[in-house]
């Protein structure tokens, strides 16, 4: 469905089936297609008319999240690794291209519930405001209200569960060649540094994936608002993909700054060469100048784009995938209901 704006909702709302664009209707100041399938996910509208099933959405939007989220990590990682060598490293030095898939595994236990956790709770939510505000609010009062929500959730997700950062810190540093595994890491982290160790960079941490997330969820969404008010249409999973893309890459070169402050911070150990956030950056700027926290744009920028393309359009795919079977499970339902 299509929100259409509200200053143009009166006189709109004269307009005959013979003037309606082709293969759509008007219902609740919504362009609908006459065929669109009920969905099981929030969309960018609210008007459905079918009981709202919290524990539903939620058990769907965490495999569609988690699904997405295992592959973007497992298809990416490379880059992701090249991206952090280049961090890390001081001067003109070469780059080593082996190992790139180095803390795969121990990153993925960490990727797997933070996006099903997130996206689980997130998807149902969001379709609550939505079905709970007024549909004369603007597109973008939706967005405000629903990002302030999504900043909520994701901070005292982070919070409460900090294997998530742990993994950061383990992955790390093993793609920076300080450890062979998992188990190593952890054992020589906690013996050198203490379990302080296992989340150091924690507060830079935040500091990036709070604005990140924001950002690039804000930018996705207002997109695929203003393509379907251009296009009045449902849009391709092509077309999410496209846009998922170029949300990633604004946001991966905007917030890169602060992820090379959370890699100086996660790899030091004990060395204790920066202090802390502000005087990572002091001492960055002073030693290595202003473009060094620039480092790694290149890589970060494809990595986030192509993985925001992928994540988009698995996500998307998913949803519809699972809200197709859940629409044949309930008309079978019907079916011996009646």
């Amino acid at each position: 469905m299509t929100p259409m704006d509200p200053s143009t909702s009166s006189t709109n709302a004269t307009i005959s089936k013979s003037n309606s664009p082709a293969g759509l209707v008007l219902k609740n100041n919504f362009w609908s297609s006459r065929d669109e399938p009920k969905m099981g996910f929030a969309s960018v509208s609210a008007g459905e008319d079918k009981p709202f099933d919290f524990l539903h959405v939620l058990f769907d939007s965490g495999i569609a999240g988690g699904t997405a989220g295992v592959i973007v990590e497992a298809a990416l990682y490379p880059i992701d690794t090249i991206k952090t060598r280049l961090q890390v490293a001081r001067g003109g030095g070469k780059i080593n291209m082996k190992g790139l898939y180095s803390g795969l595994v121990g990153n993925l236990a960490g990727v797997l519930p933070a996006s099903a956790i997130f996206l689980g709770v997130y998807e149902p939510l969001k379709q609550l405001l939505l079905k709970t505000f007024p549909e004369n609010l603007s597109a973008l009062a939706h967005l405000v209200l629903l990002e302030g929500l999504r900043l909520l959730l994701f901070e005292y997700q982070q919070r409460a569960d900090f294997h998530v950062d742990t993994s950061q810190v383990i992955k790390q540093r093993m793609q920076t060649g300080q450890f062979a595994s998992a188990p190593e890491a952890v054992r020589l982290i906690v013996s050198r540094e203490g379990f302080k160790g296992l989340y150091a960079g924690y507060g830079s941490f935040l500091l990036r994936d709070l604005p990140f997330d924001a950002i690039q969820f804000c930018i996705y969404e207002q997109l695929m608002l203003g393509y379907k008010l251009a296009a009045r249409r449902k849009l391709s999973n092509a077309e999410n993909a496209i846009i998922g893309a170029f949300a990633g890459g604004i946001t991966g070169a905007i917030t890169t700054p602060l992820d090379v402050i959370k890699t100086r911070l996660m790899v030091q150990g004990s060395a204790n060469h920066y202090k802390g956030i502000c005087d990572c950056v002091k001492t960055i700027a002073r030693e290595e100048g202003i473009h060094t926290l620039f480092k790694g744009m290149g890589p970060r920028v494809l990595w986030i784009g192509i993985g925001g393309s992928i994540f988009f359009g698995v996500l998307e795919s998913t949803k519809e995938v699972l809200a197709q079977r859940n629409s044949k499970d309930q008309d079978s339902s019907s079916f011996k209901l009646g």
